[in-house]
């Protein structure tokens, strides 16, 4: 599981098959998922006489069928109680702002398989964007440009070490080209090519675009008292794909308001799960009950 699998993706004989049982925010392999949430169990110290109450990170966008199975997965898995709350709601917790404040906080979310944008004022979502797209489109984007304009296939975890090294949402400074590795397509003999930042910015400019443009749909939602805070307050990045190199700048030029990326953008959902969990009772009205929020 987690790291481990990921370092198997593309290297497995064929009796072993590395699967990734959630995919856009939703679970694809419903036996997989729960097989996944009770091994995350076993190794907290759960058992079948202490079953926890469990509280799931899950995005926006997903429907009631999908809330029902992801709650369906942790109690077959071991869990007396599970409760969902939106991930941008989790982000914002774990990055320490003032979301029960009469005043305007806006989080980015870019997981995966999902980018969020919220606007969160007084304890609840004022405003909220969820488009299907995330990190592993951007790397999806990577493996078919590199198939097109050079006849080589490379994997998932290249196509990722492409991004992390060289990808960019906007112009930075100190860029340097990568030699990739990956086997001709024709001859289907193993070859190097050297890419440039410029060709990766193209590669990923589509999912990259539509992350953008679900911020600004999110920012024509904001009434405008809370529209004002922002200007003052700013907007906080969180996630992995928030990571991107210049992603906090071309977000900061395209809505014309600074964005900035937490201090933990990875860990943010996670943190603000565990604080939710350690104040359980006085949050209740965070949670997504059913097929809605309440």
């Amino acid at each position: 599981m987690g790291h481990e699998a990921w370092q198997m993706i593309g290297r497995t004989p064929s009796y072993i098959v590395a699967v990734r049982p959630l995919r856009k925010g939703a679970i694809t392999d419903f036996d997989v998922t729960q097989r996944m949430i009770r091994l995350l169990l076993q190794r907290v110290g759960v058992s079948r006489l202490n079953r926890p109450r469990v509280v799931i990170c899950v995005p926006s966008a997903i429907t009631a069928v999908e809330r029902r199975a992801v709650t369906e997965a942790a109690k077959r898995a071991g869990a007396a109680d599970a409760r969902l709350i939106e991930q941008p709601v989790a982000a914002a917790i774990g990055a320490d702002l003032p979301i029960n404040e009469p005043i305007g906080n806006m989080v980015i979310d870019i997981g995966g398989g999902t980018t969020e944008t919220a606007l969160i004022s007084l304890g609840g979502v004022v405003a909220l964007e969820a488009v299907r797209v995330g990190s592993f489109d951007i790397d999806n984007s990577i493996q078919g440009y590199v198939r097109r304009e050079y006849g080589i296939a490379v994997g998932e975890r290249t196509a990722e070490e492409i991004k992390i090294v060289i990808g960019s949402a906007a112009p930075t400074a100190d860029e340097v080209n990568a030699e990739v590795r990956g086997r001709e397509l024709m001859s289907g003999l193993p070859k190097t090519v050297v890419l440039t930042p410029a060709e990766i910015r193209t590669a990923i400019d589509e999912p990259v675009t539509a992350m953008v443009d679900s911020v600004l749909s999110c920012l024509a939602q904001a009434p405008p008292e809370l529209a004002q805070d922002l200007i003052v307050q700013g907007i906080h990045l969180v996630g992995g794909g928030g990571m991107l190199k210049g992603m906090d700048i071309r977000l900061s030029r395209e809505t014309e308001v600074e964005v900035r990326l937490v201090d933990a953008p990875l860990e943010a959902v996670a943190n603000g799960a565990g604080r939710v969990i350690e104040h359980y009772e006085s949050v209740q009205a965070m949670f997504m009950e059913g097929g809605s929020r309440r």
